[in-house]
């Protein structure tokens, strides 16, 4: 593999999936410990949280740490109001003490976070303001959690218009994009119809904005009938990203050592005009 200044750029474009995207953590491990460089990230939803930690400079066992303390009360409480089941105010402050506060645009990596308009249904993504801000609006799932009101928009979870951004990251600097999918649908013919209906959300949350076919290497965690809302079982989950990592490692590896040389990564701040959306924090 050739050095820094002569490779292939790599980002990386995680995925929404709540417990289930403790995953990347596991694919993190297995890039780093391969050698692989990761210079940007950008992540939808859980896929927002493991890849704003990782820029912002947590090791892996400090990944590993934090998914091992943190539950789901730990980021939210309930609200059962008309606008949403729970509250993620929490998430905020997890973020701050957790990651750190951070505007986006200050992380050490590269980063942008996905979130859609619910009244425009666009994809915004957030590449500079306040971090926390930005990860507990690309988590708010609707009817879920309430809507994070910021610049006059109404900002919802990512997956809804794209819940694996790999073009975001190549708008980042990455010439070459690996996606991690966790959102696996599954059946689940005991719950009779609603298990359809459920899958066919799965599914259509999967494909939105069709980033899976937009990677240069996709890698999919098995994940049929893993619960999206046990933190409890972060261990299963990271290892699952591991295996996963480790079938298409050979696969990556060979077009990084394949690639021909490339010039250095522009400056974050050049990439964002080529956004189809943008959404700036003052």
């Amino acid at each position: 593999m050739s050095s820094s200044n002569g490779r292939l750029r790599v980002g990386l474009a995680l995925g929404g999936g709540v417990a289930r995207g403790l995953a990347h953590i596991g694919v993190i491990s297995v890039l780093e410990e391969a050698g692989v460089p990761i210079d940007c990230v950008a992540g939808t939803s859980m896929g927002a949280i493991i890849g704003a930690s990782y820029c912002a400079g947590l090791s892996v066992d400090e990944l590993k740490a934090n998914a091992a303390r943190t539950g789901w009360w730990s980021v939210s409480r309930p609200l059962l109001s008309a606008n949403g089941l729970v509250t993620f105010q929490r998430l905020e402050r997890w973020v701050e003490d957790k990651i750190g506060e951070f505007d986006v645009r200050d992380l050490a990596i590269p980063f942008a976070a996905v979130a859609s308009d619910l009244v425009t249904g666009e994809r915004v993504v957030l590449w500079r303001g306040r971090l926390c801000t930005a990860i507990r609006a690309s988590c708010s799932v609707p009817g879920f959690a309430p809507p994070v009101e910021l610049d006059g928009h109404m900002l919802v979870d990512g997956g809804i218009t794209d819940n694996i951004p790999a073009d975001v990251a190549r708008m980042l600097g990455a010439d070459y994009v690996i996606g991690v999918d966790v959102f696996m649908p599954a059946l689940r013919p005991f719950l009779g119809p609603l298990g359809q209906g459920i899958a066919a959300i799965e599914t259509l949350v999967r494909h939105a904005g069709q980033g899976e076919t937009e990677c240069d290497c996709l890698i999919v965690p098995h994940m049929e009938r893993r619960s999206y809302f046990h933190f409890a079982h972060y261990e299963q989950f990271i290892a699952l990203g591991e295996e996963a990592a480790r079938r298409r490692l050979p696969v990556i590896l060979e077009a990084l050592e394949r690639a021909e040389r490339a010039p250095a990564p522009p400056p974050f701040e050049a990439a964002p005009r080529e956004f189809d959306h943008m959404l700036v924090e003052n």
